[in-house]
């Protein structure tokens, strides 16, 4: 099985990753089902990269639909160190306007019962999260945007809602007393389970709309979203490509060493099964049929 270095998930819109090659299309099977599609793997810029639909090809699956877990999981196996998400958001701030970039900073959870962690089964872990996006992948999407001469916006709180419905007029103005800035429903769990799974995450937000919020703009639609995605997906894809040839080797992070600090219970008190099913999560800490951990 052909590994990669970086993977990009697409959102609404982003179906397919331009430009790769020696293209190999994968189906990996996890402890926590089937991806949200096959795995595309190929080269860009020289970097092998891995493109993930998150919602299916034709768009199947609701955003609480997505298997997270299954994502991440797969991607961790293929040996991913960076995470590139691309997501559709509303705008809660009049400086953010449609087809606008953000490279949120921040996050505030709305979700509803989405399981949002690998552990548990008898293995206790807290991972520190105030950070919750990578803030050197972040400078770098910064830096890829800009380079395609759109409006970006460096920083910034992206709230997540569970969906499948838009906003009401009083909850977006709930959400913007609270200080976020766009609006959102697919970067959680995804943000905590790739830093649970060591790997660096960052979101390129693509603006489609003001949300409920702005009573000088139409209320947000479908259609007003497909139509500013296309456009905003072909920047992202120009920027995405101009990530990957910056992109350095692998170095220091503190994505990279989420759990050092962070599994509470001893390698003893954890069963096989539970060490066979993380091997790619926790392997490097605690090996099958053994007692001990090296945190």
């Amino acid at each position: 099985m052909s590994g990669a270095q970086v993977a990009v998930i697409g959102g609404s819109g982003f179906y397919q990753m331009a430009g790769l090659s020696e293209i190999e299309e994968l189906r990996i099977e996890t402890p926590f089902g089937a991806t949200s599609d096959a795995i595309v793997v190929g080269a860009l810029e020289g970097t092998r990269v891995a493109f993930l639909p998150r919602h299916g090809a034709g768009h199947r699956l609701l955003p609480s639909e997505v298997p997270a877990r299954a994502n991440i999981w797969a991607l961790k196996q293929l040996g991913v160190e960076r995470i590139i998400s691309v997501s559709a958001v509303g705008s809660l701030r009049e400086e953010i306007a449609p087809l606008h970039l953000v490279v949120p900073d921040q996050l505030i959870d709305r979700t509803q019962g989405r399981p949002s962690t690998f552990f548990g089964r008898g293995l206790v872990v807290h991972i520190g999260f105030d950070q919750p996006f990578c803030p050197a992948l972040g400078e770098l999407l910064v830096g890829g945007g800009l380079d395609t001469g759109a409006t970006v916006h460096a920083g910034g709180t992206s709230l997540v809602v569970e969906g499948p419905a838009f906003s009401t007029r009083a909850e977006a103005q709930i959400y913007r007393s609270w200080g976020a800035d766009i609006i959102g429903m697919t970067a959680l769990p995804e943000a905590k389970l790739a830093r649970e799974a060591e790997v660096c995450y960052s979101t390129l937000a693509l603006v489609t709309d003001y949300d409920t919020w702005n009573d000088s703009h139409p209320p947000v639609s479908v259609e007003m979203i497909v139509a500013n995605l296309m456009e905003n997906v072909d920047t992202a894809k120009r920027a995405i490509a101009t990530v990957v040839r910056a992109l350095p080797s692998a170095g220091e992070c503190r994505c990279r060493s989420a759990l050092s600090l962070s599994l509470l219970t001893l390698a003893e008190h954890v069963s096989d099964d539970v060490k066979r099913d993380l091997a790619p999560i926790i392997g490097r800490y605690m090996a099958v049929g053994t007692g001990a951990w090296d945190g």
